[in-house]
């Protein structure tokens, strides 16, 4: 029986060994979590006998224990990095139809060649769909589906308004010549603002200031260098182009127009030849405001002609720049337009029981009868913890502890040992008596 106690001790001891080795040599493995060989006692009896001088028999090991405790973060260059900062798995899928999950806290991302968000393995990221105000449309496990980048481009939007904040000099004299948009002596003053078309292409919007009495201003509008009309305006110069007319009070202050709203006629397939719709219309918007004078307004001051503010609300196509991904696992695309669209939501799933997990390898685990069923929700919801982008959760092992029981383990196996030693010279005594 003696030498039953001193194996299963030996047995007990290398186990303690393997899984100390083991953790050991994950130290450096992103994502990985420690794991704990726990023992307990054997011991047999009948009804029958005396539990009063039963010794025992030995010794288990009933269980390879994970420790889901945090591991430490090291931050990263890259944004598809991820560490979870508190409780949560990110949840994966070998194929994009696949229902085959597994869960893991390795996040080491990158992009594959449809862009896809993939692991080193090549398992695919699943997150959730969000509206357009980037809230999650479902946050059940079911209707994730893995996250892809979109390779389009952002789309482009027609300019609707220009809006224009100036000073026209109040000391300029009227024009002698009648106003012609190649001889800058035939007006006071011009600006440009690029302006985009349906079709997210540039063209180049000026205005052209002429005084014609004191306190009263003509300007007049031109796309890629042909005068618009805007109508319900006034045609000053006779040439069947109206002009919207500025008119200030004796203190520079903006008090009229003509039209009440400045509107171009539709620009026309003659300056949008690319295809655009030629339908489009611009306002020019000088803030008018017949309560008094406003910090949005036009002025009209003994100073030099300054544009203090010229805006358009079009945007030209845009290229994708980078992918942001917020501490509630939400993923924005960035385009050069300056737009920004919400993708998804990443998704984390939490375990009643994270130490029912089985382990897969590669740093994964999957649901099993002990673990309980996932539940899936939003990073920073709840007691699911947050996300870091460009960041990654380091092994939880610490390596100290882990030297010093590798030194206890081996004591324990040498121990045992010299028990199954002494159990042998025990049984050579014996067997040599006569």
């Amino acid at each position: 029986m003696s030498f039953n106690i001193a194996l299963s001790g030996l047995n007990a001891a290398q186990k303690d060994l393997d899984v100390t080795s083991n953790n050991i040599a994950n130290v450096n493995t992103t994502g990985f979590k420690e794991s704990r060989a726990e023992f307990v006692d054997v011991y047999a009896t009948s009804l029958l006998s005396s539990s009063k001088t039963k010794v025992g028999d030995g010794v288990l090991t009933s269980e390879v224990a994970q420790q889901f405790s945090q591991g430490s973060i090291a931050f990263t260059t890259n944004s598809l990095d991820l560490a979870i900062t508190g409780n949560g798995f990110f949840a994966t899928v070998p194929g994009i139809d696949s229902l085959e999950t597994s869960y893991t806290r390795a996040g080491e991302y990158k992009l594959n060649e449809s862009n896809f968000v993939v692991n080193s393995a090549g398992e695919y990221l699943l997150a959730f769909d969000v509206n357009s105000d980037g809230s999650s449309s479902s946050v059940a496990l079911s209707t994730a589906s893995p996250l892809q980048i979109p390779t389009s481009s952002g789309s482009p939007t027609a300019t609707k308004e220009v809006d224009i904040k100036m000073n026209l000099p109040a000391g300029d004299d009227v024009p002698s010549f009648a106003f012609d948009k190649d001889d800058s002596l035939t007006y006071n003053n011009a600006t440009s603002v690029t302006i985009y078309d349906s079709l997210g292409d540039s063209h180049v919007m000026t205005y052209y200031f002429v005084k014609t009495a004191a306190n009263n201003w003509d300007m007049h509008a031109a796309v890629d260098d042909q005068l618009v009309d805007l109508p319900g305006g006034v045609d000053l110069d006779g040439d069947g182009i109206n002009n919207a007319t500025l008119e200030f009070s004796s203190s520079g202050d903006f008090i009229a127009q003509v039209p009440p709203t400045i509107t171009t006629a539709a620009l026309g397939a003659a300056i949008l030849s690319n295809g655009a719709d030629p339908t489009q219309e611009v306002v020019i918007d000088f803030n008018l405001d017949t309560l008094g004078p406003n910090a949005n307004e036009p002025t009209q001051f003994a100073s030099n002609f300054e544009v203090t503010s010229l805006e358009q609300d079009g945007l030209a196509v845009g290229r994708l720049t980078g992918i942001d991904i917020d501490a509630d696992g939400l993923v924005e695309a960035t385009y050069s337009n300056g737009t920004a669209q919400p993708l998804a939501r990443i998704a984390l799933v939490s375990f009643a029981n994270e130490q029912g997990l089985t382990q897969i390898g590669g740093t994964s685990w999957k649901e099993s009868i002990t673990s309980g069923d996932p539940i899936a929700g939003e990073a920073g919801s709840g007691t699911f913890g947050t996300i870091n982008s460009s960041a990654l959760e380091q092994s939880n092992v610490n390596l100290t502890t882990e030297l010093i029981d590798l030194i206890s383990a081996q004591r324990n196996f040498q121990a045992n040992s010299r028990s199954l030693e002494v159990d042998n010279d025990l049984n050579n005594t014996i067997l040599q008596i006569r």
